[in-house]
């Protein structure tokens, strides 16, 4: 059902006028310095916690494995969201910090994305944060399935013509 009246401009810009998707065209707009910040979290039990710190996992290197998924993930983005076009990112970060001292241990994920050009990169930070932490769940799986994956949204985007977002401001 098109979120929109026939023929009025739509505010979701993944729709044309008709109610039909469709990859945006970026062409005409400007290129710019693009940074999106996203973040996420999987809790697991303390005995996977402890698993994922003492580097002892079946698997092996958990939290390192899982940044290079999640650059990977930033990268392959377009391939796994339809109307994303391929960016040429200049730049993905994704770092870890362990919540052991919480009632709920976990893993807190934090992925920055970054570019120059026509459109940002959010999008890319969200992937990177969900794959890494699907990395997590899958080398700790034979460990914990209860595992949760839980509050990913983006913080932060910097870049373009709506200029900074920030979440809670």
């Amino acid at each position: 059902m098109p979120h929109s009246l026939p023929n009025t401009p739509s505010p979701l810009t993944h729709f044309d006028a008709q109610g039909q998707a469709h990859m945006v065209d970026v062409g005409a707009k400007a290129s710019t310095h693009r940074v999106a910040v996203a973040t996420g979290r999987i809790q697991m039990l303390a005995s996977t916690l402890a698993l994922i710190q003492s580097g002892t996992a079946k698997k092996g290197d958990v939290l390192g494995i899982a940044r290079i998924a999640g650059i990977q993930g930033a990268k392959r983005t377009s391939d796994l969201i339809p109307l994303c076009h391929p960016l040429a990112l200049t730049r993905v970060a994704v770092e870890f910090q362990v919540m052991s001292e919480e009632q709920i241990p976990s893993v807190v994920c934090t992925a920055t994305a970054e570019t120059v050009g026509p459109t940002g990169v959010e999008m890319e930070a969200l992937t990177a944060v969900q794959v890494a932490l699907l990395n997590i769940y899958d080398m700790c799986k034979a460990a914990d399935r209860g595992m949760v994956m839980t509050d990913v949204k983006l913080l932060e985007k910097q870049g373009g013509k709506s200029g900074h977002w920030a979440a809670g401001k």
